[in-house]
């Protein structure tokens, strides 16, 4: 994805944000991954600076940034605000409040852990009837597509056990308490004061209010919890509580073959690219 600075964006996108935002004094431009054009601080003459994403073209990054600007009312308080949402020619522009923090920290003892588990169950409690359901997005069979394509991953497990908990999945997370889907340690900002803000609410959707602290619980143990502990922690202090042992099974097996087919199929295609340098170059393979 082409990156942009503040320079170098065509002049009515920069005059639009102008119109929308004040004049600006300086531009900061922040790393933000691979979903967006345009991402920067800027700061302006006689008032708080903003934090302005912007997407190129109609593609799934410029829905997924048009998803944040349209669920500011309904996390208002956890999402940053967002103060403007504009298309400008083939552009959509974004203005989000600037919140200067640092993000969580996820590991054994952090005192993070508390204000993390306050900010997933403030999202939970938040209904959400209007989004689009969980259960619509998880229909897809990844283990069978890894059994196909991918045996190797699978190694010695049952694969139609795997399968047929897959299945079960959809069934056990439909409700209507807002989802952010996609929590981990970067997307909490804790300010100098304040409470925490939640960014990068591309993925929204409505489901059962278990569903979050569950991804959190894969988060815990990817920042040094033992399972045990993580799912300790998740039932201590969320509504992870109230799913039954089934529900989360199935939603653990479902993220499993979603996450497993996502990273063979990365490596495969970088396996791919690298075999194809190989032979640019006439390298030994």
């Amino acid at each position: 994805m082409k990156k942009y600075s503040w320079g170098e964006l065509p002049e009515p996108v920069r005059e639009g944000v102008r119109e929308r935002a004040g004049d600006i004094a300086s531009s900061e431009e922040i790393e933000v991954g691979q979903s967006s054009n345009f991402a920067a601080v800027l700061h302006r003459d006689g008032a708080a600076p903003l934090f302005v994403k912007g997407v190129e073209g109609v593609s799934p990054p410029m829905r997924w940034l048009r998803n944040e600007a349209e669920l500011g009312d309904l996390a208002s308080g956890i999402a940053p605000a967002v103060h403007f949402s504009a298309d400008i020619e083939d552009w959509l522009i974004v203005g989000f409040e600037y919140v200067a923090g640092r993000h969580a920290r996820l590991q054994p003892g952090s005192a993070d852990l508390a204000r993390v588990a306050e900010t997933v169950n403030r999202i939970g409690e938040i209904q959400a009837p209007d989004l689009r359901p969980l259960e619509q997005r998880w229909q897809s069979a990844w283990w069978a597509k890894l059994g196909q394509e991918r045996p190797e991953v699978i190694g010695s497990w049952d694969l139609d056990e795997l399968m047929a908990w897959e299945q079960k999945a959809p069934a056990h997370i439909p409700g209507d308490c807002l989802l952010h889907t996609d929590l981990h340690a970067d997307q909490f900002l804790f300010p100098v004061t304040g409470d925490i803000r939640v960014i990068d609410w591309g993925w929204p959707a409505r489901g059962a209010a278990w569903i979050d602290p569950a991804f959190m619980v894969l988060r815990l143990i990817d920042a040094g919890h033992r399972a045990v502990e993580a799912e300790t922690w998740a039932r201590r202090n969320t509504r992870w509580r109230v799913a039954t042992e089934d529900e989360i099974t199935a939603f653990a097996v479902y993220v499993a073959g979603l996450w497993s087919y996502k990273a063979a199929t990365t490596a495969r295609l970088a396996r791919i690219a690298r075999d194809y340098v190989g032979w640019r170059l006439r390298l030994p393979l």
